[in-house]
């Protein structure tokens, strides 16, 4: 199962939704003839959700080492009142 760039980049458009309408028409039918075509579809789909969520835990993570550092260290504490008083009840 090869797959060239020209067809990964295919692939890849009709996942972002860039194809024109005339590219999804001709992508459509070949995922209902070609099995082989339709497996490397469904792999690129994995692999791309794979990355986005990969991506998101990294973010997360990097969120959450900045609010450790800004609330817990002592050169922070001037910025930890001033957001405290924002959120302050009236």
């Amino acid at each position: 199962m090869m797959t060239s760039l020209n067809e990964t980049k295919r692939i890849e458009e009709h996942l972002m939704g860039t194809s024109n309408p005339e590219d999804i028409l001709i992508f459509d039918a070949q995922l209902i003839l070609d099995k082989e075509f339709t497996e490397k579809v469904e792999a690129q789909k994995l692999a791309y959700e794979t990355i986005q969520h990969y991506g998101r835990k990294q973010l997360k993570n990097e969120i959450k080492a900045v609010h450790q550092k800004l609330f817990s260290e002592p050169n922070y504490k001037s910025f930890r009142k001033l957001i405290f008083r924002l959120f302050k009840k009236p």
